[in-house]
Order: C-alpha cells, then structure tokens, then sequence
C-alpha cells in the first residue's frame, strides 16, 4: 500500500527496521498518547521485539510499518474485537513528531482503513479510542472519514491522571 505524493508506504516490519524504528518512537510525547504497552523509553531491544512479534502467523496483517522513503516512521494497526465484539476492530497509530502536520498520518489511516476493510471481510465497524487531550489524532480521525460517537468519561488512566476517552468509528459502507 503506497501513495507517491508523501512516498508513504504502509508494510510489514523487517530486520533493519530496528534503528529508524527506535529514532522515531523514542519519543515522550508519542508515548503520552499512546497505550501504556508502548515503551519508554524506546529502545532497540524494544524495536527488535516488535519486529519479531509482528512475523508470528497469528500476527501477520495487523499491523504495518508506516515507511516514508525507507524509513519507519510510525506504525499502525487493529485489535480485532472478541466474543460479542468480533466484528469490530480497534485501530490504533503513532507517527514520529518530525513528521506530525504533514497529512501522513490521515493518508496511512485510509489506506489502513481500506486494507481492514478489503481483507477482513466480516468486520462492520473499526474504532479508535483518542485522549481527550490528543485534538491532532481526532482532527486526523475526521479527516479521515470517521465519525465522533462520544466520550468514554473517565475512561483510561495515563501518567496517573483519570482521562477522558473520545471514540471515533468508521463503518463498513
């Protein structure tokens, strides 16, 4: 999955990917609006770990390396949903701060969003969940096409502090 305007590509991690991966994630601001599973500090022995756990099987598909010119630059992917909730999936991203304001990471987003959408054809509904504080991920979630549905009230804990949570969906049409 690619788009020659930003020469962003969306693909599988791989060995090599360890140094622009551990470059770009190692970064307090990413980690502060993401899940408390992402490490921080990032290291290499972090970024070794992640490739390796996105080339098990069970893995393969879920989550993609955000590549501008070679480079890792972020990633994203989906949770599928369980039991009563398997047919959505959460979609979750980050993208390096020298590459925030450029329209990257809206772009990886609809290619994601078409990718879950083409290749996992019994799920109706993808979801990201965004702290209340994070206005730029919600302003890329709309830009992207999804839709506010509402506010998780005290629903995560970051840094110690009660958050709110602001869903975004996107439906299958």
């Amino acid at each position: 999955m690619s788009n020659k305007q930003n020469h962003l590509t969306l693909r599988p991690f791989k060995d090599g990917d360890e140094a622009s991966l551990v470059a770009n994630a190692n970064n307090i601001k990413i980690f502060n609006n993401v899940k408390d599973t992402f490490p921080h500090p990032y290291t290499f022995d972090d970024a070794l770990w992640w490739i390796n756990a996105n080339k098990l099987s069970e893995n393969l598909g879920m989550c993609f390396a955000i590549d501008i010119n070679g480079e890792v630059v972020g990633a994203i992917g989906i949770i599928i949903g369980s039991d009563i909730q398997r047919l959505t999936s959460e979609i979750g991203y980050w993208l390096g701060e020298n590459y925030w304001g450029k329209g990257i990471a809206t772009e990886a987003l609809k290619q994601m969003t078409d990718y879950v959408f083409q290749n996992f054809p019994d799920l109706v509904r993808i979801w990201a969940g965004v702290f209340e504080h994070n206005k730029s991920s919600m302003n890329v979630l709309e830009k992207a096409g999804y839709k506010f549905e509402g506010i998780r009230k005290k629903g995560a804990v970051k840094n110690g502090m009660v958050i709110d949570k602001y869903i975004y969906v996107k439906f299958r049409e």
